[in-house]
Order: C-alpha cells, then sequence, then structure tokens
C-alpha cells in the first residue's frame, strides 16, 4: 500500500544535530541493565543508516537526523525501549511492528525478555531513513 506523504515544510528540523554527540554515549550507557542492550544496538542501527547522519539529544532521548531533518529515536522506560519514528505512521510495516495512534509518529517497543525481530526493524530503520531523505529532496 502507498501512503500519501506530507509535505516537506512538516519535518522537525533541529539545526544543532552534530555528527556524533557525546551526550549521547553517555546516556546510552547509564541505561538500566537490562534495558541497556536494546538503546545502543538500535542507536547504533540508526546511527549506520548514512554520512549525514546527524544527533541530539531532544525531549531526553537520543535523536537521528539526516541532516537537520528528524526521523527516529530511541528511548527507554520503566519496562520497554522505544525505538521510534518521525513518520512511522507513513512507512511501510509488512512484519506489524509499528504502535502508536498519532498522526504521524509511530515507535516499536522493545521488552527484555521477549524476541526481537530484527530482520524487521532493520529493515524499518532503513525504510525511515530513506523515507526523510525523499522528503529532504537528496
Amino acid at each position: 500500500m502507498t501512503r500519501p506523504k506530507p509535505p516537506s515544510d512538516d519535518i522537525l528540523r533541529f539545526p544543532s544535530a552534530v555528527k556524533h554527540d557525546p551526550e549521547i554515549d553517555t546516556w546510552l550507557r547509564s541505561r538500566r541493565d537490562d534495558l541497556r542492550p536494546f538503546v545502543e544496538a538500535w542507536f547504533a542501527c540508526i546511527r549506520r543508516c548514512g554520512g549525514d547522519v546527524r544527533e541530539l539529544m531532544h525531549d531526553g532521548c537520543p535523536t537521528a537526523c539526516v541532516d537537520d531533518g528528524a526521523f527516529a529515536y530511541v528511548n527507554a522506560f520503566k519496562e520497554h525501549v522505544n525505538v521510534g519514528f518521525f513518520f512511522g505512521a507513513l512507512l511501510d510495516d509488512p512484519a506489524h511492528l509499528l504502535e502508536g495512534t498519532g498522526k504521524r509518529g509511530r515507535h516499536v517497543k522493545l521488552r527484555p525478555g521477549r524476541d526481537v525481530d530484527e530482520a524487521s526493524l532493520t529493515r524499518l530503520v532503513q525504510v525511515a531513513y530513506r523515507d526523510i531523505r525523499k522528503r529532504l529532496g537528496k
């Protein structure tokens, strides 16, 4: 199913995003032992998307951008980790991993002791990256 794309002026932009923010590494290492592997692995996956990925802390969690356009984040909660996508509602998700009811944002919940569909989540990260690049006209 092809989903409509909102105009590029709807992109959440962060001109202060940088190539590598050491504050993010500190945040990732400070998560609880059972949640740390999730936040570290999935933010690393997001970072590897391309040379134009930038990052910053936004609303208390690591956020990734292409140049200044936000596309993904990770966040840790009491019992789970979210891997979130700013345009997740508009992404192709054949494995039905995405949760949420927002206008655009969606997330995947990861819980200790439960299997992660790594291939499908990796694909979602890559799809979100390609999607924001298109929105930015790259």
